[in-house]
């Protein structure tokens, strides 16, 4: 089946970082209440560093200098405060995180400067606002904002007023020393926005993963709570159809054989018993009435999953050894879509044929889907089952059959279905559906050997209690 995807599909490959106009948007920001908090709380903890320092060490500090840029953040506080009733129940902005996070880095480097640069120990908080960046706004917002700590690294490095120290000394460090701080705080800004940025990516990609599982289940329980519907709906009318019932019988009584009356009553009553009949098999859940729906052979099951993929230029077979097609299997819609998905996946990578294989031995029943396609790349088949994972092809089209042949060269508008690309999804959703029915996915290469197209090859394999239908259920 190969490179690993499956219907809406997954597989793999991870191309590496999108060039700088496709970086994605993950996130939106951060809300103005939590921009505000971390204002305060830095306000805080720079006016108790200035009030030790000056008044507890005696430095010699620029104090009025220092305390006016902690008022200009105070004022930029006060300022978002009075836009925070505005802002309330909006949805977080990434524009505005990044120009906060903006000033945030200009108002620490402005302090830095008349503290030491470099050399005040309190530079490594360049470091905070790149990381709060990365994990939260979108790519080019983030790189701006590493840019600008950057910059600011090198300005304090080549101008910045001496580091305050006690009266009557002075600290002086040695050059070399000093460009040895500023590289490593360039170091952990570079390190740690991207260690955030990649923690974010892997998150949100987990997230819709999930919730893209959540979907595949939640339209099968919607099936099943239509039929619940259907049984209600059924015990609803059940009244009124009797009544009509009982007042055309009195009409049918009361009018003469030949008359227009009777002949209408019968209908009436004849119309009135089909409905009793519709409702009354509305009224009975799939497992009740219908084989189809509680068990079915595991040959069976098979040609249903496999049915919607004929039709196209390739031979999908199904083979059955070691009498398992005559296994009586219950029909779980997790192990109908999942099957369903490797094989849609498989055709789309297959050069010619697709087969499916169901075998089964006293402790185990096993499924396999193989294709005769390039087979799983050396570099994907390790992650196959993550999420985002895909090498699914762009623009290979599958050509239709036309009356159970392959519409010739000569046609002048074939019809053909394109690939359209995939999530990376698929094999994901498969795998979790097959595994929450009870099953172990394995996958490997086919049967082609090494090099060319050697295929790929889907193993699926449960316990037979799982999914058999045992003489005593």
């Amino acid at each position: 089946m190969s490179q690993a995807q499956v219907a809406p599909s997954s597989q793999v490959s991870d191309p590496g970082p999108p060039p700088w106009p496709n970086l994605p948007r993950r996130s939106r920001g951060l809300s103005l209440r939590t921009l505000i908090i971390l204002r305060w709380l830095a306000i805080v903890g720079q006016t108790a560093t200035i009030a030790v320092a000056f008044f507890g060490l005696h430095f010699p500090l620029p104090v009025w200098e220092c305390l006016a840029v902690i008022a200009a953040s105070v004022g930029v506080n006060l300022l978002a405060m009075s836009r925070l009733r505005q802002a309330e129940g909006r949805l977080p902005d990434g524009r505005q995180t990044a120009v906060h996070l903006g000033w945030d880095i200009l108002q620490l480097t402005a302090l830095l400067a008349l503290t030491g640069g470099l050399e005040n120990p309190f530079c490594i908080l360049l470091v905070a606002p790149v990381t709060v960046a990365a994990a939260s706004l979108p790519g080019r917002q983030a790189i701006v904002l590493g840019l600008m700590v950057l910059i600011a690294t090198g300005t304090l490095f080549y101008g910045s007023l001496p580091l305050p120290w006690a009266a009557g000394t002075k600290l002086e460090l040695p050059g070399l020393y000093r460009f040895g701080l500023g590289l490593g705080l360039i170091t952990g800004v570079i390190f740690t926005a991207a260690y955030a940025w990649r923690v974010a990516a892997d998150a949100e990609k987990l997230e819709l993963a999930l919730a893209t599982t959540q979907d595949v289940l939640q339209r099968e329980q919607r099936l099943t709570a239509l039929g619940g519907l259907a049984a209600a709906a059924a015990h609803e009318l059940g009244t009124p159809l009797a009544t009509i019932q009982v007042v055309a019988k009195e009409l049918l009584r009361s009018a003469p054989a030949d008359d227009a009356l009777a002949e209408d009553a019968r209908l009436l009553l004849q119309q009135a018993d089909r409905c009793r009949d519709i409702l009354r098999r509305l009224s009975q859940t799939p497992e009740d009435g219908d084989p189809l729906y509680a068990e079915v052979s595991l040959s069976a099951l098979l040609a249903e999953v496999i049915e919607p993929h004929r039709g196209f230029d390739l031979e999908i077979g199904c083979e059955v050894e070691g009498g398992a097609g005559v296994l009586r299997v219950r029909r779980l819609p997790e192990v109908v879509h999942g099957l369903s998905a490797l094989v849609e996946n498989a055709a789309d990578f297959a050069a010619s044929r697709v087969r499916v294989i169901a075998t089964a031995d006293e402790a185990s029943l096993g499924i396999s889907v193989v294709d005769d396609g390039p087979g799983f790349a050396p570099d994907i088949l390790p992650r196959l089952g993550e999420p985002y994972v895909t090498s699914r092809p762009h623009g290979k089209a599958r050509r239709v059959l036309l009356s159970g042949t392959k519409a010739p060269p000569s046609v002048a508008d074939p019809i053909v279905i394109p690939s359209q690309g995939g999530m990376g999804l698929g094999f994901f959703i498969a795998r979790t559906l097959l595994e929450r029915s009870g099953g172990r996915v394995v996958a490997g290469h086919g049967e082609g050997g090494p090099g060319g197209n050697r295929g790929a090859r889907v193993s699926i394999r449960w316990p037979r209690t799982a999914l058999e239908v045992s003489d005593a259920a």
